[in-house]
């Protein structure tokens, strides 16, 4: 029994403990870990401690003061939460437990670690860059609106531009704003908005919601295609508190859908108020001129007493003066009146019918010249046809029989007969005319 006894090597718990802890530390390196936080500690050492559980396990962990203190939160029972940790045993215990490094909570925190990962490399890429931001247009044909079309967004943009500029006409492409397709169909929406050309200014809007509902608006692909779009666009998503990556990416970004519908569309009342007061201003100084004028020919017509003929010749000047005044005046106010109402009517004229009976009537011009050209073209073509056939009757042999010449030729043969050598007595010739042939018969060759 001693023999064995000597034989054996026995641990202290102190030691087994160690191996232990010095195996844990080699086997696992640091690692992320979910998981719920409950039986959550904090002491007066600042040191946290605390238990990290699923459904079907929990497992013990200290996250001590020299690293809590970057956590820019404080841990909650029931809170959910991703750590980074390694792998260690509480040898005092011989307790199996993590270490906790980095704490952020889950879920939220994953998307805004994300959100905030491309965001930084966008804007590396130089996607956010002020000189890539298109102006908007002042006064818009037509504002296209990508939307939900059942959400209060639509109906708040509605609602601001039919105040605002009621004579603008509104296209809206409907897509989900929220779920795994919202952001193919954003996508499809810009590439059919920028393909019709037929908007000016597009709005891209949703209302608020979590970082999680808001995801969409967070898409790489969503936003190098807006990057990409030839139309100026103005994102308008969530409340003034939400950002997301396609409001950076857009020319403008609004703090609210109502908001991004007053930036595109111009304030009609804003205008007609503009255009009052500078009415109201130039009426003012019109009067003040006047009155100024009026008060300085009283004053001469006192100083000028004698003679009093050039005293009421004066008088009537002052009145003249007046009545050129007051015309000028109410002529300054019709034409700004009138230049108020252009102003106005500025907005009806870029519309769509208006260029389209503008192309009519060049169609019609067009073809009122084609057709005088083709006119023209066939009477050239057909008092050329006329001549050629002239030249050719003037060539033709038919002329010359017509004139009383005939084509004699041999009735055997078909021989034309030129000489007297081509032709012997007795022999069958036939006579052609201008119309009809004659068949002769040879009796005698006389040479001239």
């Amino acid at each position: 029994m001693q023999t064995e006894t000597a034989h054996r090597h026995i641990y202290s718990v102190s030691d087994l403990n160690a191996d232990v802890k010095m195996l844990l530390d080699k086997a696992f390196p640091l690692l992320w870990l979910e998981g719920e936080i409950s039986n959550f500690v904090q002491p007066s050492s600042g040191h946290w401690y605390l238990s990290l559980k699923d459904s079907k396990a929990q497992v013990r962990g200290a996250m001590f003061k020299m690293r809590n203190r970057l956590v820019d939160f404080i841990p909650s029972n029931g809170m959910q939460v991703l750590v980074r940790a390694r792998i260690g045993l509480y040898e005092a215990r011989g307790e199996y437990q993590i270490i906790i490094e980095h704490m952020e909570e889950a879920g939220a925190g994953a998307l805004q670690r994300a959100f905030e990962n491309l965001k930084a490399r966008l804007q590396k890429e130089g996607l956010f860059d002020q000189i890539h931001k298109k102006s908007l247009p002042r006064f818009p044909s037509r504002i296209g609106v990508i939307t939900s079309p059942t959400g209060a967004a639509i109906r708040d943009i509605l609602q601001v531009l039919k105040r605002r500029s009621p004579a603008t006409p509104v296209m809206i492409y409907p897509v989900a704003v929220q779920g795994e397709s919202a952001a193919q169909e954003i996508i499809k929406a810009l590439v059919h908005a920028s393909t019709d050309e037929i908007c000016d200014v597009l709005i891209l809007a949703r209302g608020g919601g979590s970082l999680e509902d808001l995801s969409a608006f967070n898409e790489e692909n969503l936003a190098r295609a807006i990057a990409q779009l030839n139309i100026p666009l103005v994102s308008g998503v969530g409340h003034e508190v939400d950002f997301t990556i396609a409001d950076f990416v857009a020319d403008l970004r609004a703090p609210t859908p109502s908001a991004a519908a007053e930036l595109v569309s111009p304030d009609q009342q804003e205008w007609r108020h503009k255009f009052n007061r500078l009415e109201t201003r130039l009426q003012s100084t019109i009067c003040q001129v006047l009155k100024n004028n009026t008060t300085y020919f009283r004053l001469m017509s006192k100083r000028f007493q004698h003679p009093l003929q050039k005293l009421q010749s004066q008088t009537q000047r002052v009145d003249e003066l007046e009545h050129r005044l007051r015309r000028r005046m109410n002529y300054i106010i019709e034409s700004n009146r009138a230049r108020n109402t252009n102003a106005s009517n500025l907005l009806m004229k870029h519309t769509p019918a208006h260029e389209l009976s503008k192309i009519k009537l060049k169609i019609i011009h067009l073809e009122n010249k084609l057709l005088g050209s083709r006119a023209t073209l066939f009477e050239t073509k057909h008092n050329r046809l006329a001549q050629l056939s002239h030249n050719l009757n003037t060539v033709s042999p038919l002329s010359t029989l017509a004139r009383g010449y005939s084509i004699i030729q041999q009735k055997s043969s078909g021989k034309i007969v030129r000489t007297l050598a081509d032709i012997q007595p007795t022999d069958k010739i036939e006579a052609r005319l201008s119309q009809g042939k004659l068949l002769c018969h040879v009796e005698e060759l006389l040479d001239d």
